[in-house]
């Protein structure tokens, strides 16, 4: 699951009447009156549960809707949808529903929409994870490969998955991820399971790269797609059991592979080709039913293959209003909307949003050598093939429970901030533990900590060059490395910290300082944008 240190929030007026001064200077002849305003819900009482993993008490028939700057009349016109937006026909600020309808509205999403992305999700990582796999039958040795070829296979499917990212979600964009994502998806199977042919190094290599392009962008692309059903308060908890998905891809991956690397010999193969091809195939079957799966936007369900679609009128307005009010930003760009290079500069330019992507780069290389490199090592400790990786099975599961934890506890003390860093606290000292381990250090102590290491409470994957064969099979100079980078990355979240701290503090003073008057003369004339606006919060 990716960090999320910022968020669009949106102040709203204290109340409607604040602002009611200001109502004579904008055309409102549209727009409905003070009196006219239905009423608005309240937020649950966080003291309203007794266990934080409980659910907040509420009467189920009482109204849902949260305020939002669609109450007052002046930024109603200010942030309503526009025309070209796909969902502006089902805007309404005046409606209002029940809990009880966005909660069965919100399970009918989890079912239809949350769980084909975990399904999506489970077959990017079945491909993308089996090369661990193919490690324990002989991978490297039938290729005349060594570690550091393989090094350098994981670092150039790295490097050509980010450089796909951009270009990917451009593409996504432009067409839409509904189109887009299961295109990928067909793509990369093809792919993958042409990895039955592999020859050599040069081939190893090759088709490293090509896996890399094709995958590039899946993610982020399947979190936009989401973002359409989810409210910001949601997503996060909906991307922990996404993730979820990577976990248990490595978990059914092992017994796959305990089962299909017995192939081995049959028309005169290597179990792991047979590996590449079966598991290619059953993504390749999930990429062309993707394209029946994932309908362009809440508002548009119906076709010829579902005549009925999956929701009502009422239940797309609740949908479309309960997500603008959380974000009204989103209705910005509608689903066919491409980016364009001056849009990407401007997002590169934002020297606010520059921790982000620093620790983007950072938080999981301390974690990710001893991953990768889990069943290559436990091959090295003496484990045959079945038992590698029937031995990666603690570490996957220790993994799932980790990450929903870590994701809950980062919502109850609301920050994402302590939440991340946790994975940096977590691998320090089984790092040092690693780093002191010689010859003599039994395999069943060494596989315990690194299952525990591998287990972390946070996971997005980056590989590197920093265990190579030169150093194996302890590789105490890559550990050295990795508790260098968990000690830069602890303090690198205490000053992504501060930082989001100052800037929120210093426009909280300017902004609460201010009169209605003067906030609303500020929002009709700034030429701020986006996190650029004083009325703009970071969440850390």
């Amino acid at each position: 699951m990716t960090t999320v240190l910022a968020n669009d929030k949106i102040l709203v007026s204290d109340t409607v009447k604040d602002t009611a001064s200001t109502y004579s200077k904008t055309d409102l002849s549209s727009s409905p009156s003070l009196s006219d305003i239905p009423p608005l819900g309240v937020a649950p009482d966080p003291t309203s549960r007794k266990f934080w993993w409980s659910r907040f008490k509420r009467d189920p028939d009482s109204i849902a809707t949260q305020p939002s700057v669609f109450d007052d009349p002046t930024t109603l016109e200010i942030y309503r949808p526009p025309p070209s937006y796909e969902n502006a026909h089902r805007f309404d600020p005046s409606a209002r529903w029940t809990w009880r309808e966005e909660s069965k509205i919100i399970r009918k999403i989890d079912v239809r929409v949350m769980a084909w992305a975990f399904i999506m999700f489970f077959s990017m990582d079945l491909d993308r994870s089996n090369l661990s796999q193919a490690n324990t039958d002989n991978f490297l040795k039938d290729l005349h490969m060594t570690t550091d070829d393989f090094n350098l296979g994981n670092m150039l499917f790295k490097l050509c998955f980010l450089i796909a990212e951009l270009p990917s979600q451009a593409i996504s964009k432009r067409i839409g991820p509904d189109i887009w994502i299961p295109s990928q998806m067909v793509l990369w199977s093809v792919v993958s399971l042409c990895q039955f042919w592999l020859k050599g190094r040069a081939s190893f290599l090759a088709f490293r790269c090509l896996l890399g392009f094709m995958q590039g962008g899946f993610i982020p692309d399947v979190v936009l797609y989401m973002s359409y059903f989810y409210t910001t308060k949601e997503l996060p908890l909906r991307l922990a059991w996404f993730w979820i998905s990577n976990y248990t891809s490595t978990l059914v991956g092992a017994f796959l592979a305990t089962g299909i690397l017995r192939l081995r010999g049959t028309n005169g193969q290597a179990g792991w080709k047979w590996l590449f091809l079966i598991e290619g195939l059953f993504t390749l079957i999930v990429g062309i039913a993707s394209f029946f799966m994932m309908p362009p936007s809440p508002t548009e369900t119906k076709t010829w293959y579902r005549p009925n679609g999956w929701f009502n009128e009422r239940e797309e307005v609740i949908m479309v209003n309960r997500v603008l009010r959380d974000d009204p930003t989103k209705s910005d760009m509608h689903n066919r909307e491409g980016l364009t290079l001056k849009k990407v500069f401007t997002v590169l330019q934002d020297w606010r949003m520059w921790p982000i992507y620093a620790l983007g780069l950072t938080h999981q290389l301390p974690i990710s050598p001893p991953a990768t490199y889990l069943t290559l090592s436990l091959r090295n400790l003496g484990f045959n093939t079945t038992q590698s990786n029937l031995l990666t099975i603690p570490s996957t599961i220790l993994g799932m429970i980790m990450l929903l934890v870590s994701c809950y506890a980062s919502e109850v003390i609301n920050s994402r901030v302590l939440g991340a860093v946790s994975l940096q606290v977590w691998a320090l000292p089984l790092l040092i533990a690693l780093y002191k381990f010689n010859e003599k250090t039994s395999q069943w102590v060494w596989f315990a900590v690194d299952t525990i290491l591998v287990g972390h409470p946070y996971v997005h994957p980056i590989q590197s060059n920093i265990y190579r064969s030169d150093d194996a099979p302890l590789y105490h100079r890559g550990n050295k490395v990795l508790i260098g980078l968990a000690c830069m990355n602890i303090a690198m979240y205490a000053g992504t910290w501060l930082f989001y701290r100052t800037i929120n503090a210093r426009r909280a003073k300017v902004w609460d300082a201010w009169s209605p008057k003067e906030r609303q003369e500020y929002l009709d004339t700034t030429k701020d944008e986006g996190n650029e606006k004083l009325n703009f919060r970071f969440v850390y």
